[in-house]
């Protein structure tokens, strides 16, 4: 490296001290320190201790840029800490007490680690992955390597079947354990089921959830043994274990009785996944909501049947009024009796005993809070089930509101609320544009490219043009519903927009009544697209015919200024449209103003009065004519003059001007 220039710090002159700071850049870079003479004569200590930290604080990070350079994989150079942290360190160092009670938290967290994992032990499954090898490589060629969570159908399926079986236990094995259902008729079917929901719970742990795929880092995982190590070392691979622990063994010791498989309801996470994936997959979501919210409702009255059945054993049946009488259906007679509990119906009998008395508000109390919390949420799931049809009916009030109030006329009133209802019917929304804002850009293009590319390709004027300034084109695109018998454009309008039929029917028409059609246009054709094109001199961009709405018409709008936005980005294209343009209004023929022109000068209005010679060229003229000499000349050839034209030519800049052609001819 070049040596550094000397760099020379000199401080002004004060009044009774006078000193002079010099440094030289080399003494900060050099490794040994600075010798006695080259120091500065300094008078000021203040300043001496500044600038000696300076260069040692330049002398520490030059260390550490040379260790960075030598060792590339090194870390960033930090800063060194700070003086005050260096002596609270030295001074915990100092107090042994302290010392001691960081060993103890330190103990503490170890304890706590060792606890975590003897409840959570990382199980090794390599002889039960040896085992089902042949197995999973024949589900391979069924599901594949992987399975997609969201989006695959099957899944779906499967996991209803899952949730089927949950609910069966969910469901059954407290009235099991309340009621006496177990009558040795009965065991076989029971004991059937319960073989039939235990391998659903064992076929999704073996097929199914290792082979889910998962986003790690934004990118989605497919490998499945990436997924199968994510999946056993996640809690609900610890759940679904715990949920098909054979307990049901202990049958054998204790007789036939469903509290031993209690565990089975650890599956309750594919319930809740599968409702998630039930509400991603519907069109009306709410409807499962309601169904959901509804058996909220049952299981809890499910549960409090059980109880009360089992405080009727508990009192004794028939013994009190309160308690169950021992008559009819035991399950149906408890749960009309939950009913009118917890949903505070009254007519119940009264309490007599103490354990009675506080069993029945407990019901009140719960029921109240249920019940609530139940009507509570069930007006959430209806308020955004109809949240869209509150906000279509609460914009035609207003506007109705601000018709009758400003006392607009019954029929424009009646077709604004003819557009409110059939924009409604056909759309489900009023502006299109309010929900295709809230998606990204990528999927706002995806759908306008399915939805009109293949028009845009369709059009004379725009093939040939980039493809990615047709998709730009289609992003600016604007909905627009017309009424039957409402004027998209009329005939001598400026035009500015060009028009896509997205349904509907347009038509062409003409005559002094407007009732003569030319042509109807259907779903798919295009109009108005040359006024994008055309100048507005001499009126160039004029309409040329009136078009009108057959029926509820649904056009797709494009406005010049946007198409003039895009083509500043696309001059190729621009050319193309510019060239095209002007082949179609040679086809097409001479603008309407220019047409007039012609019509004004046919018959005996071309020999009426000729329009002036402009001020500026009869300037100039009169002061040639002028000159001397000049008129002389004409009076003396005035015998000899043969004929006197009178020409008018028009000028873009000048105008129209007039000449005059003297012939003269000898005699």
């Amino acid at each position: 490296d070049p040596t550094p220039p000397t760099l020379h710090i000199l401080k002004p002159t004060l009044r009774g001290d006078c000193f002079t700071l010099c440094y030289s850049l080399s003494d900060y870079y050099s490794e040994e320190a600075p010798s006695p003479e080259s120091r500065p004569i300094v008078i000021s200590m203040h300043f001496d201790t500044f600038f000696i930290e300076i260069v040692q604080q330049y002398r520490q990070r030059t260390e550490q840029f040379k260790e960075k350079v030598i060792d590339p994989y090194a870390s960033s150079p930090e800063c060194s800490p700070p003086k005050e942290e260096e002596e609270k360190q030295k001074e915990k160092a100092d107090k042994p007490e302290e010392k001691k009670e960081e060993k103890k938290e330190e103990k503490k967290d170890d304890k706590a680690a060792k606890e975590h994992k003897s409840i959570c032990p990382k199980m090794k499954c390599t002889c039960v992955d040896f085992l089902l090898k042949p197995i999973e490589d024949r589900v391979d060629k069924r599901l594949g390597t992987s399975i997609d969570p969201f989006t695959d159908r099957k899944y779906i399926a499967w996991l209803s079947l899952v949730t089927i079986a949950f609910n069966y236990n969910l469901w059954f094995i407290p009235v099991r354990m309340a009621f006496l259902y177990h009558d040795p008729a009965v065991v076989p079917l029971w004991f059937t089921l319960d073989i039939i929901a235990d391998i659903i719970y064992v076929i999704d742990i073996i097929v199914f959830q290792p082979r889910l795929q998962f986003c790690k880092a934004g990118d989605i995982i497919y490998d499945r043994v990436v997924i199968k190590k994510k999946y056993r070392g996640s809690s609900r691979f610890q759940n679904d274990v715990l949920s098909v622990l054979p307990l049901d063994l202990l049958y054998f010791l204790f007789g036939f009785k469903s509290v031993f498989r209690i565990n089975r309801l650890m599956k309750f996470e594919a319930f809740f996944e599968f409702s998630d994936r039930l509400e991603g997959i519907m069109t009306r979501a709410y409807i499962w909501r309601v169904i959901r919210t509804i058996g909220y409702l049952m299981f809890i009255l499910h549960l409090n049947a059980c109880l009360y059945y089992v405080a009727s054993e508990y009192q004794g049946i028939g013994t009190t009024k309160w308690v169950y009488s021992g008559e009819g259906s035991a399950y149906l007679r408890s749960y009309y009796f939950a009913v009118q509990t917890l949903i505070n119906i009254g007519g119940l009998p009264e309490p007599h005993t103490v354990f009675e008395i506080t069993f029945q508000l407990a019901n009140f109390f719960v029921g109240v809070f249920v019940f609530s919390s139940l009507i509570g949420q069930m007006r959430d799931v209806i308020g955004a089930a109809t949240a869209s049809q509150t906000y279509f009916r609460a914009s035609m009030d207003a506007c109705v509101a601000y018709m009758v109030t400003n006392h607009i006329p019954k029929l424009v009133q009646i077709r604004v609320r003819t557009w409110y209802n059939y924009t409604w019917d056909s759309q489900g929304m009023l502006d299109e544009s309010e929900l295709l804002e809230q998606i990204p850009l990528v999927m706002r293009t995806a759908n306008a490219v399915d939805i009109n590319l293949a028009t845009f390709q369709k059009i004379d004027l725009f093939k040939g043009c980039d493809n990615q300034m047709l998709v730009d084109m289609l992003l600016r695109l604007k909905s627009i519903v017309y009424l039957p018998g409402d004027f998209v454009c009329k005939k001598g309008d400026i035009g500015i927009e060009m028009y896509i039929i997205k349904a509907g029917e347009v038509q062409v028409i003409g005559g002094p009544d407007n009732k003569i059609v030319s042509v109807t246009l259907k779903a798919g054709c295009v109009f108005g697209e040359i006024s994008l094109l055309q100048s507005s001199a001499n009126g160039g961009n004029r309409r040329t015919a009136n078009v009108a709405a057959h029926g509820f018409a649904n056009l797709f709008v494009l406005d010049k200024k946007d198409l003039n936005d895009i083509l500043i980005h696309y001059p190729e294209s621009q050319k193309v449209l510019a060239r095209k343009g002007r082949k179609l209004l040679k086809a097409k023929g001479p603008p309407p103003a220019a047409k007039g022109n012609e019509e004004k000068k046919k018959g005996l209005a071309q020999f009426g009065q000729k329009p002036p010679t402009p001020k500026l060229l009869r300037a100039f003229a009169g002061a040639a004519f002028t000159r001397k000499g000049f008129m002389d000349r004409l009076k003396v050839r005035n015998s000899n003059i043969l004929y006197i034209f009178t020409y008018t030519l028009p000028f873009k800049i000048l105008g129209p001007v007039s000449f005059v052609v003297v012939v003269f001819g000898k005699n």
